[in-house]
């Protein structure tokens, strides 16, 4: 279908424009080479090949990933130093041992003395050790021990001093900006991470221990603050794609997001003031739980109307007043889905059709499971 519009595309269809995916991994390369700071990308939110060889400028060096299934499927197409940044998971050792014995740099995350304990009991072969960083809880809330625990310091002491194990780094992700509204807000939080990192830094450093600091999240990384300069590497990894989320955040423009879901019209139902579309949350995801002033998505051309529910294949879409013009939205007629979250819609689709001004120019085909 190459060279044809992206509505002679089969709905619900995932569609990306290429030219903004450049854009926006070219603004983050040059960002944070000012900076001097080292660019980590994470690779969550699309899970190909073509997108990591954008975001790492064709090194297929230095990245982030979510999922083992991730890294191998990155390993085995040549892509090396590989941080696993997900808690040490106890079932998925022996994987983690095949990567860091296969590649050059293959590095884990660990939050707990158990997940230590266990990679002491599997020494790695031909004298390799395990990289590991140390996760941080700089007030985000979710994974990572808590900044100001005793017991943080002491388990970085102990990862430093355990044979067959070296402390690469310590990683902070400071997904709590997901709550804020506007730069300020943003800055305030990517301030408050930086400064709790660079204290613990401090910490290690008193007590004989240097190694690596990396924070991130795309709203920090979009609008870092000065001091960011002084971290060792950031990991952002949504700011490839954007989405309504992030602009509603503040982290970009509705104009810089690249992905869109195509859908049509299939049913009309003047009984309900209301379309049906062939796209539901198998299609959109279910992500932000339809908080928006839109619903669950922002329908682009049209922002009068609004995506008020979705089921598994359908979606429905009313007037936000007044009754529709069903001449305007005849059946089989294209409407297009920004998503409130570009990662959870990307995992909906098996297959992303990419584009450039709105011509097809080939398939990104994303890695799947865990």
């Amino acid at each position: 279908m190459e060279g044809e519009p992206i509505s002679a595309l089969c709905t619900p269809a995932l569609v990306l424009d290429v030219d903004k995916v450049k854009i926006n991994a070219q603004k983050m390369i040059d960002r944070y080479q000012k900076l001097g700071v080292q660019l980590r990308p994470h690779m969550k939110t699309h899970k190909t090949l073509e997108c990591a060889d954008i975001m790492t400028g064709g090194s297929r060096r230095c990245i982030v990933v979510s999922t083992l299934a991730e890294a191998c499927f990155y390993a085995d197409h040549g892509f090396d130093d590989i941080l696993y940044a997900y808690s040490l998971p106890f079932d998925k050792v022996e994987r983690c041992a095949a990567l860091s014995e296969r590649l050059d740099l293959f590095q884990v995350l660990l939050d707990h003395p158990d997940a230590l304990e266990l990679l002491r009991k599997r020494p790695l072969r031909d004298g390799r050790q395990w990289h590991v960083w140390m996760k941080l809880d700089c007030g985000n809330g979710r994974a990572g021990v808590l900044h100001s625990e005793p017991g943080a310091l002491r388990l970085a002491q102990d990862i430093a001093k355990t044979e067959g194990v070296e402390l690469t780094g310590v990683y902070a992700h400071c997904g709590n900006t997901y709550g804020c509204r506007g730069v300020e807000q943003i800055h305030a939080v990517a301030q408050e991470t930086t400064d709790l990192t660079l204290q613990f830094m401090e910490k290690l450093k008193a007590v004989g221990i240097s190694c690596k600091s990396s924070i991130g999240s795309t709203p920090s990384c979009s609008h870092p603050v000065k001091d960011m300069a002084q971290l060792s590497e950031v990991h952002p990894g949504n700011y490839v794609f954007y989405d309504v989320q992030q602009s509603t955040i503040g982290s970009c423009s509705l104009e810089d997001v690249a992905v869109r879901v195509l859908t049509r019209v299939i049913g009309h139902c003047p009984h309900r003031n209301q379309l049906l579309i062939d796209c539901g949350w198998t299609g959109i995801s279910l992500d932000g739980a339809g908080k928006l002033p839109t619903g669950y998505a922002v329908i682009e051309g049209h922002p009068n109307l609004k995506l008020v529910s979705v089921t598994q294949e359908h979606g429905r879409v009313e007037p936000m007043s007044g009754q529709l013009d069903y001449s305007r939205y005849p059946l089989g007629s294209l409407l297009t889905l920004i998503p409130y979250h570009s990662c959870a819609a990307a995992a909906m689709h098996p297959v992303y059709h990419v584009h450039s001004g709105g011509r097809l120019v080939g398939k990104w085909t994303p890695t799947r499971g865990w």
